[in-house]
């Protein structure tokens, strides 16, 4: 079977479950993985964030198919304005319950 196909025609559920296994080392029912299925499996899940999810998390395969890696520079300036977007706050101590922005 051509894995390209494979990926392409997977769901979601089972790259979650593939995922998972390869994570614990074990398959949803209990039984544990062997290497070679661990090491298919893996494949497997990178294929498919490679393909199919668009992976902006350091060490995660990004759609070019390479691993992506980030200094701790970008991932501060990333957390930064993560934190800087607006958020609607609520002044529970004033009688008017219209939302407030506080900055």
């Amino acid at each position: 079977m051509d894995v390209e196909k494979l990926v392409a025609n997977m769901n979601e559920a089972l790259y979650l479950r593939l995922k998972e296994a390869v994570e614990t080392g074990r398959w949803p029912d209990g039984h544990a993985l062997t290497a070679q299925q661990k090491e298919d499996s893996l494949s497997l899940v990178m294929m498919y964030q490679a393909k199919k999810m668009d992976q902006t998390d350091p060490f995660a395969i990004g759609k070019d198919g390479q691993l992506i890696q980030k200094s701790k520079a970008q991932l501060r300036r990333e957390r930064e304005q993560q934190r800087d977007q607006e958020i609607t706050r609520f002044n529970l101590s004033a009688n008017d319950d219209a939302p407030t922005k506080d900055s």
